[in-house]
């Protein structure tokens, strides 16, 4: 039993305590779940944006391990069964030993079950529902979870003047999150939820929900919702003349990526902390000289931080083996400098102190406020 156990031991020391899948041509492979399709598609190409410019970094300063690194990107086209297939493929095809992914927060958990019950090293880049921190030990978080996010937005609205406010969200798990969160951390500041509302995804009409809402004559709307779903909420709360009442949006981002700018205009909002500091500025101008454009959402730099943390958890493991690259993060986690901020797990490998940003939505484009 002993002889056999150190033959398999001499053998993954051999080959560099990998999975042979993880080389493929002299290449590092890892793996990423993205919504290029379906309702979240302008934000998950601009993750896609942000981890293909980490690839280009990480391998414009030798790659990893002597070898060229690589993401292979799969379409979650915004479904979880789709989601949960690309991951099957990503481990049992690709034999990655990490996958970054995916968006949607009920997508996100059953994909990151998937991965953990594998021993597949998870990072979540962009979901921030509560659950996600559950999901076991190979699972890192590098944005915060809704916990942080819902008490900045509650503490944000009510610092605005607002006292009764109606509230839309998804009917999924980061909706309700958000929803139940936002609640409670705006109630206990002594202000009142007085209309709430969980809308089902892909509908082609919100209209009898947003009139719901405007029955209870609120201070402001406070939504979020998935980037085409978002544009349909803002056209008919626009053409319902809902719009002479102040629009909030919890990430902000996302909720105006797919709105015409002159129906967009005027929202205010929060969002996560794009970037940070004078590498996030450094990040901003190389995502414009590489795609011609800057970057339409908050979420870009987080598919950039997770590909530069995973290939420096890599290097410093001597290793693709995802035990050991899951003890390396642990050890970057402590403090990682990211173009997103200081990157720190707690105990749950959830990121510590998430940056958020005051925002507002004027002149075609989201500025400070």
């Amino acid at each position: 039993m002993i002889k056999h156990f150190s033959s398999r031991l001499l053998v993954a020391l051999l080959l560099g305590a990998g999975p042979a899948g993880a080389f493929a041509q002299g290449t590092v492979n890892v793996g990423a779940v993205l919504s290029l399709t379906g309702a979240s598609a302008t934000i998950g190409e601009d993750v896609r944006r942000g981890i293909m410019l980490g690839v280009d970094q990480v391998n414009a300063k030798g790659g990893v391990l002597g070898k060229k690194f690589n993401v292979i990107v799969e379409d979650s086209g915004g479904n979880a069964t789709t989601a949960l297939n690309a991951a099957r493929k990503l481990v049992g095809v690709d034999k990655v030993p990490v996958v970054m992914g995916e968006y949607s927060s009920s997508i996100t958990l059953p994909v990151g079950q998937y991965l953990v019950k594998e021993g597949v090293t998870h990072l979540n880049i962009n979901s921030s529902s509560i659950k996600l921190k559950d999901l076991g030990p190979t699972s890192f978080g590098l944005l915060g979870l809704e916990n942080y996010a819902n008490s900045f937005s509650a503490s944000d609205t009510y610092a605005l003047g607002y006292r009764k406010v109606a509230v839309i969200a998804p009917n999924n798990a980061y909706g309700q999150g958000v929803l139940q969160g936002y609640k409670e951390a705006f109630e206990k500041l002594g202000g009142k939820v007085v209309t709430e509302v969980l809308y089902a995804a892909g509908q082609s009409t919100y209209r009898r929900e947003l009139e719901q809402m405007s029955r209870s004559s609120p201070d402001a709307f406070v939504y979020t919702a998935y980037g085409q779903e978002a544009a349909v909420i803002n056209r008919e709360a626009h053409d319902l003349g809902l719009r002479k009442t102040p629009w909030y949006a919890i990430l902000l981002s996302m909720c105006v990526s797919d709105t015409p700018p002159e129906i967009a205009n005027g929202q205010l909002g929060m969002e996560l902390g794009a970037v940070q500091g004078p590498a996030g500025k450094a990040y901003a101008e190389a995502f414009t000289a590489k795609y011609k454009e800057g970057f339409k959402t908050a979420y870009t730099g987080y598919g950039y931080d997770a590909v530069l943390m995973t290939a420096a958890a890599m290097e410093k493991a001597r290793s693709v083996d995802s035990a050991a690259i899951q003890a390396a993060l642990k050890e970057l986690g402590q403090s990682y400098p990211g173009v997103t901020g200081v990157i720190s797990f707690d105990a749950n490998r959830q990121r510590l102190n998430p940056p958020y940003d005051r925002l507002k939505y004027e002149n075609g484009k989201i500025a400070q406020r």
